[in-house]
């Protein structure tokens, strides 16, 4: 039988104003995480002092009122070498191509003298109050959430301090082997710190969560053991936010894409397919909903009318998802990187919840292909399958049903969060 409720401390860099797939994830963990038998005590750092690539407003309303919120200072980094505060680079500078000098030493300050990444000016400020929350909050039990990586650097320097500590280590992206590692430039030392960083980290948490398989399995190759203290818990969607919002299929055929494009996400093969179509006859217009630099725009045909090609800012969660709801078909770009079949992204979730057709654009052997293919979703292509993604798209358009099971509905937050729940029982 489980004994009364217990707390754990959740150290997380991002939480709101932040907005992204990263505070999404903890965000609705806190939300549900009470339903089984777990309180949760959230420790974040203060807007203010805070480098947020995107800002979100409206998930301040997602907070429980009854969860405890603790923030501190941090020392913002960025500033020193990127006096642009209001461009704060995401996904590791992935959002555009390097152009100049400058931007070419930016990338080289920040890959080779704040290791593991810049938001580490918060690490001394959050060791110290989650010391404090520990020694006094009656805690036993901790996560940290990466990236930033350098947020697991406090997990391990509390488990030092607090060998009783029960550390749970959620490794959402790769760290030495992210599509974009490379564009920092990193120098043999920088290399060799993140990575005794990395096996460090995930030797001595005391269980490792992972959102994909090829990730998990990507991370035990760090150290011995690893993948017997490795769980997979996917991010996925909050049914909560998709209530009394209608699908819709626009008069226009119109396919959507949520988040950012960069030149390491391929767009020639799908712009060809489009193109082809348009000229046949057949009207698509394109709707681009979050960060697209001007280089990668001019990519695409404008059209006319019935052929637009619409890009619209990074906007709020709940816009996104009207976005989403709005449109016939929902695209999904999987970066170009041989670390790519890792990848599964948070908006993969929320795209299978609007139950719309999904065109993804990757490799076949995936995580994020093998999760469409067992929730029986057609339309996966490689890259360059121009005449594959032109019939999938034409397939949709004429209306010819496209394959689908109830399977996306054990990826709801709340239920992953039961998972989450029954992974720190196992700790108590």
């Amino acid at each position: 039988m489980r004994a009364g409720p217990a707390k754990v401390l959740i150290i997380t860099y991002y939480w709101p104003p932040s907005g992204g797939a990263g505070v999404q994830r903890w965000l609705k963990f806190t939300k549900y995480l009470p339903s089984s038998g777990w309180l949760p005590v959230v420790l974040t750092v203060y807007p203010e002092y805070a480098a947020y690539p995107f800002r979100d407003n409206s998930l301040f309303d997602e907070i429980p009122l009854d969860v405890e919120v603790h923030r501190t200072k941090a020392i913002n980094f960025f500033a020193l070498y990127n006096r642009d505060q209001t461009k704060i680079p995401h996904a590791g500078f992935a959002s555009g191509k390097e152009k100049g000098l400058k931007s070419l030493v930016s990338r080289f300050i920040r890959g080779n003298f704040f290791i593991p990444d810049p938001r580490k000016g918060w690490n001394r400020f959050a060791f110290r109050k989650a010391s404090e929350l520990i020694r006094t909050g009656n805690i036993s039990h901790i996560i940290t959430t990466s990236p930033p990586h350098s947020t697991q650097l406090i997990g391990l320097r509390l488990k030092r301090r607090f060998p009783h500590l029960k550390w749970v280590a959620d490794m959402r992206d790769p760290w030495t082997d992210i599509y974009y590692y490379d564009m920092f430039r990193p120098l043999l030392p920088a290399r060799m710190i993140d990575q005794h960083l990395e096996k460090k980290v995930l030797n001595r948490a005391d269980r490792i969560i992972t959102v994909g398989q090829s990730l998990a399995s990507s991370f035990a190759e760090r150290g011995e053991n690893l993948p017997e203290k490795t769980d997979v818990l996917p991010n996925g969607f909050d049914e909560e936010d998709f209530q009394g919002l209608a699908s819709v299929t626009p008069e226009r055929f119109t396919i959507t894409y949520v988040g950012t494009l960069s030149p390491v996400y391929p767009v020639k093969s799908f712009i060809e397919a489009v193109r082809d179509l348009r000229i046949d006859g057949r009207p698509v217009a394109l709707k681009f909903v979050g960060t697209v630099p001007g280089d990668i725009q001019a990519l695409f045909p404008a059209g006319d009318d019935g052929n637009s090609t619409e890009f619209i800012d990074y906007c709020e969660h709940p816009e996104a998802i009207r976005h989403m709801m709005n449109s016939s078909m929902l695209l999904l770009i999987i970066p170009d990187h041989r670390s790519n079949r890792s990848i599964l992204t948070g908006k993969i979730f929320e795209y299978l919840a609007t139950e719309k057709p999904v065109l993804l654009l990757g490799p076949s052997d995936g995580d994020a292909a093998r999760l469409l293919k067992l929730c029986g979703y057609q339309g996966i292509y490689d890259y360059d399958n121009v005449q594959g993604i032109r019939d999938f798209i034409l397939k949709v358009a004429e209306g010819k049903p496209v394959k689908r099971s109830g399977h996306h509905l054990e990826y709801s937050r709340r239920a992953l969060t039961v998972k989450l729940g029954e992974i720190l029982d196992r700790l108590r």
